[in-house]
C-alpha cells in the first residue's frame, strides 16, 4: 500500500484507545506497523512480552511509546495489556543510535536510556500543537469531572484555574461558557492582562493566600507544586480540587486527605474521554514528526 510512510516500519509499545487508532492511521499511510500492548491490536494471550518487544523494534524506524508514558522502573504504561511491559536496558540496546523514540513525557530513566544508546528522543506533549490540540478535549474532561462531582452546577459557582497555558485558557473559556464565576492564578503579567481582557478575575500567586477561601472548585494545570498545605488550609471544606498537570501533580495530596478536602488528579483526559479525537489528534503530528526526523542527516 502507498503512502507517505511507505517501506518505514514503526514499532508501538503499549498505548491505549487513542493509540489504537494511530495506528490504524499509520497502516493508511503505508507504514509497516508491528505493535505491542496496543488495544484491539496486539496478539493473544500466549506470547513471550519480552520477545514480542525485541522483534518489534528490531529493524523499526522509528519508536512509539504510548503518551502517558512508562514509570521510573520501566513498566510501560498498557492498560488493556493482559501481561505487564517493561522497557529493559536490554531492549533498549535493541534500539539502534539515532532512532526516533516518540512519547509524551520521558521519566528520568527513559532519557538516560535515550543518552545512552543516541536516540532521537521526542516528549510530544512539549509540543505546541499537540498541546494546543489536546488542550480542547482536556478542558471538556475536566468540566465533565467537575459536573460529575460537584453537588452545585458549575453556572454561579466560583470555578478558579491555576496556570493560564493553553490548558489553562482553553478551561477558562469552557468554563466561563457554562456561567462560571472565572478566577485565574498566573504569574504572567501579560497573560494576567488577556484574562482580563476576556471578563475573568486575574492574579498573581502571591495573591492566592488571600482569596483561594471563595472557591468552590479548583483546577490545577501548574506541574509544581502549588497548592500546599498552607493554603489548602484556607480553602472552602467543600472545595473540590482538579489536577490537570501531569503526575505527580501541583497538590499536596496526603495534606488534602488530611484536611478531608476532595482532590482528584486527573492526567491524560483526552485519552480517556475523547480518545478518538486524541488519536487523530497524535496521527495529525507523529507521521510529519517521524519523517523529519528520519531525513535528519
Amino acid at each position: 500500500m502507498g503512502g507517505k510512510l511507505a517501506g518505514i516500519k514503526i514499532a508501538m509499545l503499549g498505548g491505549d484507545d487513542r493509540e489504537a487508532i494511530l495506528h490504524k492511521e499509520l497502516l493508511h499511510l503505508g507504514a509497516e506497523v508491528e505493535a505491542v500492548g496496543v488495544p484491539g491490536v496486539s496478539a493473544g494471550e500466549d506470547y513471550n512480552c519480552h520477545e514480542a518487544l525485541l522483534k518489534a523494534v528490531q529493524g523499526a524506524g522509528a519508536i512509539i511509546l504510548p503518551v502517558r508514558g512508562i514509570d521510573q522502573e520501566g513498566l510501560i504504561y498498557a492498560p488493556q495489556s493482559q501481561f505487564p511491559l517493561y522497557i529493559t536496558w536490554e531492549l533498549a540496546a535493541a534500539i539502534p543510535a539515532g532512532t526516533p523514540v516518540l512519547i509524551g513525557v520521558a521519566r528520568p530513566l527513559l532519557k538516560e536510556m535515550a543518552a545512552a544508546h543516541g536516540w532521537q528522543l521526542y516528549e510530544t506533549a512539549d509540543l505546541d500543537e499537540m498541546a494546543i490540540l489536546n488542550a480542547i478535549p482536556t478542558a471538556e474532561g475536566a468540566l465533565l469531572l467537575a459536573m460529575q462531582e460537584l453537588p452545585i452546577t458549575l453556572h454561579g459557582s466560583e470555578a478558579f484555574v491555576i496556570g493560564l497555558g493553553r490548558t489553562g485558557f482553553a478551561l477558562a473559556r469552557v468554563l466561563d461558557g457554562v456561567g462560571a464565576r472565572v478566577t485565574v492564578i498566573d504569574r504572567g503579567a501579560a497573560d494576567r492582562a488577556r484574562a482580563y481582557r476576556e471578563g475573568w478575575q486575574a492574579y498573581p500567586f502571591s495573591d492566592m493566600a488571600n482569596i483561594i477561601k471563595q472557591a468552590d472548585v479548583i483546577f490545577n494545570t501548574v506541574p509544581a507544586l502549588v497548592l500546599t498545605e498552607s493554603l489548602l488550609a484556607q480553602t472552602k471544606p467543600e472545595v473540590l480540587i482538579i489536577d490537570l498537570a501531569s503526575a505527580p501533580g501541583g497538590t499536596d495530596f496526603e495534606a488534602a486527605a488530611a484536611l478531608k478536602r476532595k482532590a482528584l488528579l486527573a492526567p491524560g483526559l483526552p485519552g480517556k474521554v475523547a480518545p478518538k479525537t486524541a488519536g487523530l489528534i497524535l496521527a495529525r503530528i507523529y507521521p510529519t514528526l517521524i519523517l523529519n526526523s528520519l531525513q535528519q542527516p
